[in-house]
């Protein structure tokens, strides 16, 4: 499930990105790196439980399947909460500055 989740997310997100490419100014291509990233660990992750699981990696348990959707889910909002931080120090538009600038 992790695997899933997180692949759902890289694909979301390239498309994203891909519709924005020119301005990039929501700096979309640096949650992408973070999603692809995180799914090609769960990938080598998948492939070394089936080494040692064999077929039996294809029928988990409910329990595990829950676990592995929390952690997955989790992951993807880890990955938009350092986004959000990113962005929020990078400043494309210049809204945080001006917000903390604005004195009334």
């Amino acid at each position: 499930m992790t695997l899933l989740i997180t692949i759902f997310a890289a694909v979301i997100c390239t498309v994203i990105w891909y519709k924005t490419a020119p301005k990039n100014e929501m700096k979309v291509g640096i949650l992408c790196w973070m999603y692809w990233g995180a799914s090609l660990m769960w990938f080598v992750d998948a492939i070394i439980e089936y080494a040692e699981l064999g077929a039996e990696f294809f029928t988990p348990e409910t329990a595990d399947m829950i676990n592995d959707s929390y952690l997955g889910l989790s992951v993807v909002a880890l990955g938009l909460i350092i986004w959000l931080v990113i962005l929020l120090v990078s400043d494309p538009k210049g809204v945080v500055r001006a917000a903390l600038t604005n004195k009334k």
